[in-house]
């Protein structure tokens, strides 16, 4: 009964603040020309995509139009910064709790910084449809969208340190979701049309097949054995459960995002540039032309080696199992061991970058051989998201109520 009161009180924290964070996109800040706006966010596939992670709050430019993206990239380059500054990876490694709660208080800042920076790029932007441009209006815009980036950041840490599921996952899960009935509603389906109803079925179809697949990247993951000393001094059979998983897919739905952002730059620089030499090169990289998929291609396999190197490292790994005192059978430790999972990883680094671009590549068939536009709105990018998310959050609600069950028993 304690653990289902428990339980209940997550839920309902972390229901609150996703309707807080949902109710800050609709309060506009003011001085603005929504309509004229929104027809050309519209026609804009860089603000398009980007709207997939703000619920729309780039139609609407509201207080927390920057959603959960600058501490995104806030917690993207602190990553990076790990990897490059010795001081901050020493805080991470070496000094514990206390070095992770610094850690966390540069990444704060690092999100007010970049939610100033993209705050200006907004009133610069939206120059065209306000009023009454000047410095006061900069001004407000900008204290209006950090302040909101900054409430988001706050929601989603409170749902991460006392509601269920990862905040930042659930917010952008949040806006995707509503987004959703928007973008369907104006199709009008008539079952009783033969045609209409066979491309219904093969769209239903795909989509099944598109959840499949999103699902094993997920979720598959290579063990790779590990053995102790003590362990092999007491029995001379390896333990199956005593091993390294590493998943097919370390990046999860980042290399996708990062390629399809790239990939709509050329879009937008061939709409706003006006050199017909520089245009025509752009459009070689425009969708149905000649480079756009083998170049969308090899963003995502390279993103995905880019990320799996930030996420996972074979010599802390290798270093790690010196510390316990553990070993890959048939593999020396040291640089052999490192040597080893880093042949691993490139292996997997690379199938996994191949069923995300082939998975990218699922809704364009929808869409080509159907004719329709079904998926708009709801491409892959989407789909890894609400999938990764959906699993991620109920394995967490599961690993607690089982975590209650046995310290009930304990007690």
């Amino acid at each position: 009964m304690k653990a289902t009161t428990q339980l209940q009180q997550k839920l309902l924290i972390t229901l609150i603040l996703l309707i807080l964070a949902r109710l800050g996109i609709f309060i506009p800040v003011p001085g603005i020309d929504h309509n004229a706006l929104n027809t050309n966010v519209n026609n804009n596939g860089l603000i398009n995509f980007l709207n997939i992670f703000s619920g729309g709050g780039f139609s609407t430019i509201g207080i927390f139009a920057l959603g959960i993206v600058p501490y995104i990239n806030a917690s993207i380059m602190m990553q990076l910064l790990i990897k490059l500054i010795p001081a901050l990876e020493n805080l991470q490694k070496e000094e514990g709790d206390s070095g992770r709660q610094k850690l966390t208080q540069v990444t704060r800042y690092c999100t007010l910084i970049w939610s100033i920076i993209q705050s200006i790029c907004i009133s610069l932007w939206i120059k065209p449809y306000v009023f009454n441009w000047n410095y006061y209006f900069i001004l407000d815009c900008i204290i209006a969208l950090s302040t909101g980036s900054l409430i988001i950041m706050w929601c989603a840490e409170i749902i991460t340190e006392y509601g269920i599921g990862n905040g930042s996952s659930l917010l952008i899960f949040q806006n995707i979701i509503s987004g959703i009935p928007k973008n369907f509603q104006n199709y009008k389906i008539n079952i009783y049309d033969r045609h209409t109803f066979i491309n219904l079925c093969f769209f239903c179809t795909l989509l099944i097949i598109i959840l499949i697949i999103n699902i094993l990247i997920q979720e598959c993951k290579r063990k790779i054995i590990i053995v102790s000393a003590k362990q092999l001094s007491k029995v001379n059979i390896l333990n199956p459960q005593s091993y390294i998983p590493l998943k097919l897919n370390q990046g999860g739905v980042m290399p996708i995002v990062f390629a399809s952002a790239t990939m709509t730059l050329p879009i937008y620089l061939s709409d706003n540039s006006q050199i017909s030499k520089i245009n025509s090169m752009l459009a070689l990289f425009l969708p149905g032309n000649i480079l756009y998929l083998p170049t969308y291609g090899f963003l995502i396999i390279a993103f995905s080696y880019f990320y799996t190197s930030l996420v996972l490292n074979p010599e802390d790994i290798a270093e790690n199992l010196n510390k316990m005192g553990a070993s890959i059978p048939s593999i020396r430790p040291g640089s052999d061991t490192v040597q080893y999972i880093k042949q691993i990883l490139d292996k997997m680094t690379l199938v996994g970058g191949i069923f995300l671009f082939i998975i990218a590549l699922i809704p364009s068939i929808i869409t080509k051989t159907t004719n329709t536009s079904f998926l708009q709105g709801l491409g892959t990018t989407s789909l890894l998201i609400l999938v990764g998310v959906a699993i991620e959050t109920a394995k967490q609600i599961q690993t607690y109520i089982i975590s209650q069950q046995y310290d009930n028993i304990m007690e």
